[in-house]
């Protein structure tokens, strides 16, 4: 075992919850008081990433298009490769399609360790330069890194910290789940999202900070500061406090199966277990070389068509401070900026948040929790309103009531300026309650309760949740 853990009941649950509470409501810290100015002075280390040919990741990267599949791959066998994908359903207009897509059939870890100081629950996170990065470094966590990495694959300096989360107990774990990242882009990903609280000292390596949950709220209203991996990990950890996170506010405080939830959890639950059993919608991974509808051209992997959500681009790294200073790899460019927006709605005096049963190819289980409204901007631009997604219009009409507004960056690691633009409003009583099937409105704690387990919610709800949580 990596660490011990305590059974989280009731009683550590409500001590968990105040403990983040003190955190997101302390927003300056001896530890590291100006946490943005660190930032900025990070961000302005030597670091570059260029994108380039395809063809030129060769020769020293060590990537290749495999004779007979074409499937892009390292030399080493690990990392990940870019392949092929066929998908059926029987939902939707578009009832059948191929794309390139991302296996990566290591787990990575996501790792956050967290200690008190002061009586004050702190964070260590690490800002990291990633190639598709958006503003090129981001605020992780502790660890962020695959087998491939932290076993070196890459033959590069060793990882700080993969210790606390693979060796002899370190600590108390506070939250450990593994979860999926996006289901259009990866192939059955999923990462273990894990916290780990420590009672001894800890170095703090150059690049790493000591951050209250207060500090990391604040940063979190700021464009592409805290990636995509901190957000998911911590946001599990909030899952974790139970229904007493966060105190005080009308939508807490007592169980996710409370009476006057609009569906009990059993219905929530059972609901889910029926989409995920009618929504038909198979997967097979296909020789990249093979794909109908793509082609190589100008050094990337892109749509045949000229339009399309994304091409595979290539990319040449310099980063002095990783574990490998240099090095070039293929990343999934999307082509512009995603919306990803949560209506919420008070039904008899509680908050609720409007969900969608989103069936992704890549999806280990077939459906997982994502926002009211999905989207890449282009996609349905000149569509006719029958063929637009279900409350698009009112989500693009109703910016004025928004809580929540900022463009936060995906995954880069595997992504090349991938932006999502995260949205949380606020429905008015006239907002329909009657919902189509593939929806339902459900309460804060049934989210946070479903976030405690494997592939329920993906990651877009996931952001958003943790957002709507952080002050």
């Amino acid at each position: 075992m990596p660490a011990r853990t305590d059974d989280l009941g009731r009683g550590a649950r409500a001590r968990l919850a105040d403990g983040l509470a003190v955190s997101a409501l302390t927003t300056a810290s001896d530890q590291t008081p100006e946490a943005g100015r660190w930032l900025d002075e990070e961000r302005r280390r030597p670091f570059t990433s260029a994108l380039v040919p395809l063809e030129e990741l060769a020769d020293p990267g060590g990537w290749r298009f495999t004779p007979g599949s074409g499937n892009l791959a390292h030399r080493s066998g690990r990392f990940f490769t870019v392949e092929g994908m066929h998908v059926t359903t029987d939902r939707g207009p578009v009832r059948e399609w191929w794309q390139p897509v991302l296996v990566q059939r290591d787990i990575a870890i996501l790792g956050v360790i967290a200690k008190e100081f002061d009586g004050v629950l702190h964070f260590l996170l690490q800002a990291k330069m990633e190639p598709g990065n958006a503003d090129m470094v981001q605020l992780s966590p502790t660890v962020q890194a695959t087998p491939s990495n932290y076993g070196r694959v890459h033959r590069g300096r060793r990882s700080h910290y993969v210790e606390y989360f693979t060796g002899a107990a370190r600590g108390r774990v506070l939250v450990d789940v593994l979860q999926s990242e996006q289901g259009a882009w990866f192939h059955l990903k999923r990462n273990r999202n894990v916290v780990v609280e420590v009672f001894e000292d800890v170095p703090v390596h150059d690049g790493f900070r000591w951050l209250t949950l207060g500090q990391i709220g604040r940063l979190l209203r700021r464009r592409n500061v805290i990636n995509m991996d901190a957000r998911t990990v911590l946001g599990c950890l909030l899952g974790a406090a139970g229904a007493g996170w966060p105190p005080g506010t009308p939508s807490s405080g007592g169980a996710a199966d409370r009476p006057y939830a609009l569906h009990s959890m059993t219905d929530v639950l059972s609901w889910l277990t029926v989409r995920k059993c009618e929504d038909r919608m198979t997967a097979r991974l296909v020789p990249l070389g093979s794909l109908r509808g793509w082609r190589r051209t100008g050094g990337r992997i892109a749509p045949s068509e000229g339009a399309g959500d994304f091409s595979i681009v290539g990319a040449r790294v310099r980063a002095p401070t990783r574990e490998v200073t240099g090095w070039e790899q293929p990343l999934l460019a999307p082509h512009g900026q995603a919306l990803a927006a949560l209506v919420l709605r008070r039904i008899d005096g509680i908050q609720h948040a409007l969900v969608r049963a989103e069936a992704m190819p890549g999806y280990r289980d077939t459906v997982e929790l994502g926002p009211t409204v999905r989207f890449m901007p282009h996609a349905h631009a000149d569509a006719p309103p029958e063929r637009r997604p279900p409350f698009l219009d009112y989500v693009l009409g109703a910016r004025e009531r928004a809580r929540y507004d900022v463009v936060l960056s995906e995954e880069g690691g595997r992504f090349w300026r991938a932006e999502t633009r995260y949205l949380v409003l606020e429905a008015d009583d006239d907002f329909p309650v009657r919902v189509p099937p593939d929806f339902a409105w459900v309460t804060i704690e049934q989210l946070r309760a479903l976030q405690r387990h494997s592939y329920q919610l993906g990651i877009e709800a996931r952001t958003l949740l943790f957002c709507l949580a952080v002050p």
